[in-house]
């Protein structure tokens, strides 16, 4: 447990920080998670709309520096290239 004032502080900041970023992460996530299930479950109009949802959660995880802008961009990619695939069949 921290003595300093500014110590505590910083703890106190630490938790709402990671707070947050929990939010966002959970919810990009989730979009993902979505994507594939809709994908697996051959609803391809579903798919296309949670890909849209998707990418705008990565976008904005990226913006807000909870996740590495190069990372996004990755899952974004992978996740892109996914749904097209299972367009195409």
């Amino acid at each position: 447990m921290p003595i300093k004032k500014s110590a505590k502080k910083y703890m106190r900041v630490t938790e709402r920080k990671t707070e947050k970023n929990k939010k966002i992460k959970g919810l990009f996530k989730s979009t993902i998670k979505k994507t594939r299930e809709s994908v697996h479950a051959g609803k391809t109009d579903e798919a296309k709309e949670w890909l849209k949802k998707s990418l705008q959660a990565l976008d904005k995880a990226a913006q807000k520096k909870v996740i590495h802008k190069n990372t996004a961009a990755r899952k974004k990619s992978r996740l892109n290239k996914f749904v097209k695939a299972a367009v195409k069949k």
